[in-house]
Parts: structure tokens; sequence; C-alpha cells
């Protein structure tokens, strides 16, 4: 690997911030001691800040050697917000706050910046603008959506952006990319199905909305299997079916609720609306009623191809060709998805090894993301930000990307 010694020399100090933000987590738009450390280490490396935007998110301004009067930009992403969850680890550097954990490595993802941050400061081997985007709120509150809002690419022009994300189980020392989707749309569906409440002796005095919700849950799949093309992606996963209070007694109503994930917005309006005529029919063929919810969240992740093949060719630079691996399509959800359909760019991903650099004190759990024995690897640290100054250096000082 091809690290810049600089950014080695200081990755130390950048672990020991990193580790500071994942004893003290923060959920989506309560950012503000994550969002005051990120503000406080820009300051002292003389970076212009912006903060607000989005709530709580944090703008950086690093110009180049020539004052940024080229014109040309670029935006680096990393997302500052934990989840709502019980950490299991104990070692040092642990959740202090109970129900409150960094267990998706967005702590690490906001050191890698920082990293970046430090040395773009100090060297500025560039012409034209970075603008670095702490942005909060990526766990389900839309932050990328609430910064775009507040004005982030009309305050901050830029001609692409990109945003990185750690990967367990993908080796450390390994980047992928790929252009197209690699990221679903994240939607969820609430249905109330209304029947008729009786004694669970007489269910002929009712109409039990039981059977009504086990049919829907079952035709659901039809969907997936009949209706959409086989080659198409999509998923509808019922997570939720609460009902009853007794067991002599046949509720009145039930509700069903779940999660549709789809990489085109095609597929999600089938899905959709084939969701919504098999809960009607359904329920009116036992003669009940049915309140049917689809709310769409984030919208599938789709880079774009020049960015993607100019990211690759500098992550080659970096790690050679062996360590560049395809970005295989997930079925997780990313609300950079909102910054990518406003710029071009490139979401990626970075390899957090297998789990052993966790230290004494971890939890039982494996290193897997959204788990509670979760830890981000600081080894990453210098990795990311190498890649970060590199594709800097060279987005900036060629102009532009290859055509696609």
């Amino acid at each position: 690997m091809k690290l810049i010694d600089s950014i080695v020399t200081q990755a130390a100090s950048i672990a020991a911030v990193r580790r500071d933000l994942h004893a003290h987590p923060e959920l989506c738009f309560q950012e503000v001691r994550t969002a005051d450390v990120v503000a406080r280490c820009l300051t002292d490396w003389g970076i212009e800040i912006h903060r607000g935007m989005g709530t709580t998110g944090v703008v950086g301004i690093v110009h180049g050697r020539d004052g940024g009067a080229c014109g040309r930009a670029i935006g680096l992403r990393a997302d500052m917000d934990a989840l709502p969850m019980q950490e299991h680890n104990t070692f040092a550097h642990a959740s202090r706050h109970p129900g409150r954990m960094h267990a998706c490595g967005h702590d690490g993802h906001t050191a890698m910046l920082l990293a970046t941050a430090q040395h773009l400061a100090r060297h500025r081997d560039f012409d034209g603008t970075v603008y670095l985007i702490f942005q909060p709120a990526e766990e389900g509150g839309g932050g990328a959506r609430e910064m775009i809002k507040d004005g982030l690419f009309e305050r901050f022009p830029m001609q692409a952006v990109f945003g990185m994300h750690n990967w367990p189980g993908m080796k450390v020392g390994s980047f992928a990319a790929s252009p197209g989707p690699v990221m679903a749309s994240s939607n969820e569906f609430h249905i109330t199905i209304r029947g008729k409440g009786s004694h669970a002796a007489l269910p002929h005095n009712g109409i039990d909305p039981v059977p009504v919700a086990c049919q829907m849950v079952q035709a659901f799949q039809t969907i997936i299997t009949r209706n959409k093309k086989p080659v198409d992606a999509g998923v509808i996963s019922v997570t939720m079916i609460h009902t009853g209070e007794a067991t002599n007694v046949v509720p009145d109503s039930c509700v069903i609720q779940g999660t549709v994930r789809t990489f085109t917005f095609e597929v999600l309006d089938l899905i959709e609306s084939r969701m919504k005529l098999v809960a009607e029919h359904t329920a009116a063929a036992f003669g009940a009623t049915v309140e049917f919810s689809f709310r769409r969240n984030y919208p599938p992740t789709i880079n774009h191809k020049a960015e993607t093949a100019f990211i690759r060719s500098v992550m080659t630079e970096i790690v050679g060709e062996a360590g560049v691996l395809d970005q295989e399509p997930t079925m997780g959800a990313e609300d950079f998805a909102y910054m990518l359909q406003h710029t071009p760019g490139a979401y990626v991903f970075i390899g957090n090894g297998d789990g052993l650099h966790r230290e004494m004190g971890h939890g039982g759990g494996p290193c897997t993301l959204h788990n509670p024995s979760y830890d981000f690897n600081d080894d990453l640290i210098p990795l990311g930000a190498t890649l970060w100054v590199r594709l800097v250096e060279r987005w900036l000082n060629a102009g532009r990307p290859p055509s696609a």
C-alpha cells in the first residue's frame, strides 16, 4: 500500500479522536458534541467552517494553492450519527451512554475525513476547492436531504461528491467501487386490517382479521415471484404483525408492518401498487376493511459511471489492482443517495476486516454493522484518508474525470 507518510504519522492522534466520538455517541440531529469536536479540529487546522446545515451538520472549506480561483471543486462526505442500541463492548472507549452506540462506523468515517482535512490544510497540493461535508442523521433521519434543503450545493457548488463506508468481512487494505446501483431504496409499509371482534369460541359472529393478515403476507411474496421480472431485484419483508390481547377473543384489528427494498423506481412503483391492490381485495374477500400506508424513505444509491471509474483508478494506485474489488450491490440503504441524485459522484466501500482488530473487552457477537459488538478498525484511518487526499489531488489537478 502507498500510504501518505504525514497521515500515517498523525494516525494515532486521529484515532484518539475517533475513540472519543465512539465513547460519546449521539443520535440523528442530536450530534451537538460531535459537531463541536469536528468544528474545533477544523478550526485548529485553519480551515473555514460553516455550521448548522441540516440542523447539526458541519462543512469545512479548504482552498488549494490557487485560493480556489480556478472554480473547480469536489465534495467529500462523512456521516456522524450513532444508532439507538445498547453496546455490548466493555473496552475503554465503549459507549458511555446507555441505548446509544456507534455500531455502523460513523465515528470512523468522521475520523478518516478529519485526517484528510488535516493533511489538505497543511499541504494544499491542488488547485480549486475541497468541501468537507460532515453530515448528521444518516440512520433514518435523512440528514443528507436536510443539508441539501439548507442549500448545500448552492452555497458550496461542486462538480462531484464522494462518500465512503467501512465494510466488515472485506479484507483490510481493499476497496470496492462499481457503477450503477450499489445500495437499495428504503421504504416501509403499515397496514391495518379492520375486522369484527367476537368470542373465540363463536368466530362466526365476527370477522377475524388474523387469517386475512396471513393471506396477505403470503400473497405479497407472489409480487416478487410472479409480478416482478425475475432479473429485477426487489424485497418485501413483513417484520411485524401485532394483534390480539387474549386467547379467547377474536380481535377487532391486526397491524402488519415491514420494509420494501428495490434498486429502481420502476420496480418500487410496481411493488407499491400491487401491495395496495392485494391488501384491499384480500380484505374485501373476507368482509374486512383495510388501511394501507406506504412511505418512501431513502432512494436507491446509484453511482455515476465516470466518477466511479475515476476513483477506482485512484484506489488502484494506492492498493494495486488486486485490492480494488467490484462492489456487490446490497439491499441496505444509504441517504448519500440524495447527494448522488443532485451531483455526480460515487459511494464506495473500504474493508474493515474480520473483527480481529477489536481489543479485549469486545462483546461476544461478530464485528458486523449494527451489531452490539461492532467496532471500527482504526487501521483504516490512514488508508481512507490517503484515498481521499489522492482523489482530491488527481481530480482537481486533472480538472475533470475521463469521459464515460
